[in-house]
């Protein structure tokens, strides 16, 4: 198997057949041999009956039935789990993503990157509830990253099958799979695509969760830089609270001393006392933070580290430069 496609659904009855239709005609133009593994994620409204015809009559096509609504990181997650393909592609199933530029996007690969993004540069969404705060989404993530990704929320990415097993996708962390893939060390790539109004069911995006992308930001920048070494962020915290500490007590010595001012109820005094409360807290949370590091690292057989396939192990890629037109991270 070379390439699997792997499609997230919940409650797209009505667009199922047409983007089943639509990735066999464009996949079997590559030439590869590939699978289609849908991700049913709790469907309700009929989505599943229509997948399981569709896995029965054609033996390419891979079912996967969550239990119940997971989320659209979790599904990714399943599919990535029993994927075979070396080469994976994502993309939603209501038919916004055009799987026409697959092909292009697979050829990619081939010149030596390991993730190619899809850029929505052209949006049919509304732009007060979709647009605007995906736009203000990604300039915020890309600032407090460093990662210049125009569109992390579009869905279709191709990458290769090393990048996908690195990533550990819960909650919505879906949306930074391309700054994880990076921390990694994958060589990424970002390319416009065509983007669809959608003509059937309702989106399952807006306004509602953009708090959770900013909760999310905070723990991708956090586990970025110190993931393995969680002390180095709360110590320093520590060592401010307690010079904060020290700083406030040589003050109340020195009024103490020089003028016999009543420390009774000194705020200087107090601030010193919580300062000292304070920095132990961030002490005791860093050591607390590299217990569960080392547990982490050690009980899932992790590695901080990643080893790029050499030619000899990869069975799909090559090497490449960007070219012009296109945007690279």
């Amino acid at each position: 198997m070379e390439v699997s496609v792997v499609i997230p659904i919940y409650n797209e009855r009505d667009n199922i057949r047409l983007l089943y239709q639509e990735l066999v005609s464009v996949m079997d133009s590559t030439g590869k041999p590939y699978e289609l593994v849908f991700v049913d994620d709790g469907s309700t409204d009929g989505s599943t009956e229509i997948l399981e015809q569709l896995a029965g009559s054609d033996h390419r096509v891979r079912l996967l039935v969550l239990t119940r609504n997971f989320g659209q990181s979790a599904a990714l997650q399943a599919g990535i789990d029993h994927a075979r393909g070396e080469l994976l592609v994502f993309l939603d199933g209501d038919l916004q993503n055009d799987p026409a530029d697959i092909p292009g996007m697979l050829a990619l690969l081939e010149e030596g990157y390991d993730l190619v993004h899809g850029w929505r540069r052209q949006r049919h969404d509304r732009w007060l509830t979709r647009r605007m705060p995906s736009w203000l989404a990604n300039r915020l993530i890309g600032w407090m990253t460093g990662h210049v990704v125009h569109d992390l929320g579009c869905a279709l990415k191709v990458m290769r099958r090393w990048v996908a097993q690195q990533l550990e996708l819960y909650g919505d962390m879906h949306r930074f799979i391309a700054i994880l893939a990076q921390q990694r060390g994958a060589r990424l790539v970002e390319v416009e695509t065509h983007h669809r109004a959608r003509q059937f069911g309702r989106s399952k995006y807006g306004l509602s969760r953009t708090a959770g992308v900013l909760l999310d930001l905070g723990t991708v920048c956090f586990l970025r830089r110190y993931m393995a070494y969680p002390m180095r962020f709360f110590g320093w915290w520590a060592l401010a609270s307690w010079t904060v500490a020290a700083v406030s007590l040589v003050a109340v010595m020195v009024m103490k001393w020089g003028s016999s001012v009543d420390m009774t109820g000194n705020p200087l005094l107090l601030l010193s006392v919580l300062a000292v409360l304070l920095g132990v807290q961030f002490f005791s949370l860093g050591l607390l933070g590299e217990v569960a590091s080392r547990i982490y690292y050690r009980s899932h057989v992790v590695r901080n580290y990643t080893l790029r396939p050499t030619r000899g192990e990869e069975r799909a890629g090559g090497q490449g430069e960007d070219q012009p037109g296109r945007q690279a991270a």
